[in-house]
């Protein structure tokens, strides 16, 4: 088995966690690659990497390797399905942030989750990510595709914009609002939800369009299927609005044109047996906490 270690610094990492792993790999066989800037990023906090492999900087470098291990938090996760790409490459999440909600493996588990792995006891997860193009086209740091949502936002905090939403061509609403959030089921559990928006079940074949601050009370989210394409005239007294694909952005102008659809190839997590989808909906949101109880 081949490991990719891809992860983002953070200060909550648990440095004799790191070091017991990479004594755990050794003592098992189990090669690791990593990648360039994690091993920077370590480095410049005094962290030295023994033992691996290789050094990777793109996905082609990738061949061979079984499985990407996220080590970080959400963020770095989308970091990660971001590079990987329509590789298709499984990927786990090592939560060594705050949340860790995608990246569900807790770090002081690093090493049943690599035993799981091992011994097979593992099931792909897949899930859908978004591809937004614009015209004229903007590059997103040259990727145009997101896991969790595409956001369109107002660029100046005084002012609202007028979203004309459009399903398959057919019109749909104009949203006067701070913004709209296009999310996937996986990404429901983010932005939208804090919006407003409903837990989706990753397995759902929808995606949910959710208004942000929206200046109507009749307003509300709406769930299509996945399949459709949305497109979108933007309108602001500034003539500017913001596009994200999760947590890249670009600024654009009243000119540009914008759709967004469903992605060719998804994103594949890896779920260990300890970990299900639900579980971690109670346990990192406290979904259904009642105190009375």
């Amino acid at each position: 088995m081949h490991l990719a270690l891809f992860g983002r610094w953070t200060k909550t990492l648990n440095l004799e966690v790191l070091h017991d792993f990479q004594a755990y790999l050794a003592a098992e066989g189990i090669a690791y690659s990593v990648h360039a800037d994690y091993l920077t990023q370590l480095g410049e906090h005094g962290i030295e990497l023994t033992g691996y492999s290789r050094v990777f900087e793109t996905p082609e470098e990738l061949s061979g390797v079984d499985f990407l291990l996220s080590l970080g938090g959400d963020g770095t996760m989308l970091d990660a399905v971001r590079f990987v790409g329509p590789l298709g490459l499984p990927i786990v999440g090592v939560n060594a942030g705050r949340l860790g909600f995608l990246a569900s493996v807790s770090q002081y588990e690093i090493k049943a989750a690599t035993a799981d792995l091992a011994r097979g006891a593992w099931r792909l997860d897949p899930r859908t990510m978004l591809t937004v193009e614009t015209r004229p086209e903007r590059k997103f740091k040259q990727c145009n595709y997101g896991l969790n949502e595409v956001t369109l936002h107002k660029a100046n905090s005084n002012e609202m914009i007028t979203i004309r939403t459009f399903i398959n061509g057919e019109f749909l609403n104009a949203y006067w609002a701070d913004g709209l959030i296009i999310s996937t089921p996986t990404g429901s559990t983010a932005y939208s939800l804090a919006c407003g928006g409903p837990i989706i079940a990753p397995t759902s074949g929808v995606l949910v369009l959710t208004p942000i601050a929206p200046h109507s009370l009749t307003v509300r989210p709406v769930v299509i299927a996945d399949d459709a394409v949305i497109s979108f005239e933007l309108e602001s007294r500034s003539g500017q609005s913001l596009v994200a694909v999760d947590n890249l952005t670009e600024l654009v102008d009243r000119h540009t044109e914008v759709a967004v659809r469903k992605a060719p190839f998804t994103a594949n997590l890896v779920r260990l047996p300890s970990r299900t989808y639900f579980a971690t909906l109670r346990g990192r949101l406290n979904w259904g906490l009642d105190l009375r109880n």
